[in-house]
């Protein structure tokens, strides 16, 4: 992809979450599942460690995931689609000179925004008990070197705290101001766990700095819906394990039909068949394609 082209996608992605609607995120893992959300009419994706991880791995999000393998994914993704793609990066994989080799590379594979933590490496899932913490000044250190590592201005920087479980809400807002300070783009304040947590956040971030919120299925944060979190200020949304979740039941309940009857014809309802599958790929115009750079003189 070119940087023409990433660079139109940011600018896009940016502006959104300058206005008032929210921008809704269904976490991804590989091009499939991005090129099902954009065909669902999603204009973003979040690429998602913790769903890659659960993916490629089959293991949790505890931080396992390599920068290559993340890279490859984004890569991977990037090649069939033009959407939006806000990018996992963990603790940028190490120290600030990891973090900057993390944004450049994430960058010119095609992230428009790169969200990196504070939690200790290797990291675990935002929901998990147990997270420690880099210090305020280490964490102010990386997102100054991937604001300084991007290459376009419009490739975003989300910085990310996990402090509201290792140390309170308001050593949480602490940080979140220091990492605004510093020049983060969007702040993402982990795992709130109230009503009252969501209030006091949205009360000294809100018009300051676009706030993003994490649902998960049965994790810290209250699920709402993306209409109220757009009414309370929210600026992004993002549902990273979401799909996974979804996949895992449906595959689960696919193997069963499949052990008990042998036979997947008593699933066919709930699949596409080899046909449908083909014409969603668009197998035939790629055939078509190729066909017109054959050689015919032979």
């Amino acid at each position: 992809m070119t940087n023409a082209k990433n660079t139109a996608a940011a600018i896009t992605l940016k502006d959104r979450l300058r206005s008032s609607s929210i921008v809704v995120a269904p976490g991804v893992y590989d091009a499939l599942s991005a090129s099902l959300a954009e065909q669902a009419g999603f204009d973003t994706v979040y690429l998602s460690g913790a769903s890659l991880a659960y993916t490629k791995l089959g293991r949790p999000d505890i931080g396992l995931m390599s920068l290559t393998e993340v890279n490859d994914s984004l890569a991977h993704i990037r090649e069939r689609s033009d959407i939006s793609i806000v990018v996992d990066c963990d603790t940028g994989f190490g120290n600030a000179l990891n973090v900057m080799r993390s944004v450049r590379q994430l960058e010119r594979s095609g992230a428009n925004a790169i969200q990196l933590e504070d939690q200790t490496y290797p990291k675990r899932c935002g929901h998990l008990q147990g997270k420690t913490l880099v210090s305020t000044g280490e964490m102010v250190g990386k997102i100054r070197i991937a604001l300084d590592a991007r290459h376009h201005e419009q490739t975003l920087i989300i910085g990310r705290t996990d402090a509201i479980a290792c140390e309170g809400i308001e050593r949480a807002l602490e940080r979140a101001h220091a990492y605004h300070e510093a020049g983060a783009d969007v702040i993402f304040v982990e795992g709130i766990r109230s009503p009252e947590q969501i209030e006091k956040v949205m009360q000294q971030l809100r018009g300051r700095v676009p706030v993003m919120a994490n649902m998960v299925e049965g994790g810290d944060t209250p699920l709402q819906d993306a209409a109220t979190l757009e009414s309370i200020g929210f600026s992004m949304v993002i549902f990273p394990g979401a799909l996974v979740r979804a996949f895992t039941h449906m595959a689960s309940r696919f193997f069963a039909t499949l052990k008990a009857d042998g036979t997947t014809d008593n699933f066919r309802n709930q699949m596409l068949d080899f046909k449908q599958l083909n014409d969603y790929l668009g197998t035939q115009t790629m055939l078509e394609l190729g066909q017109q750079y054959e050689d015919n003189t032979r």
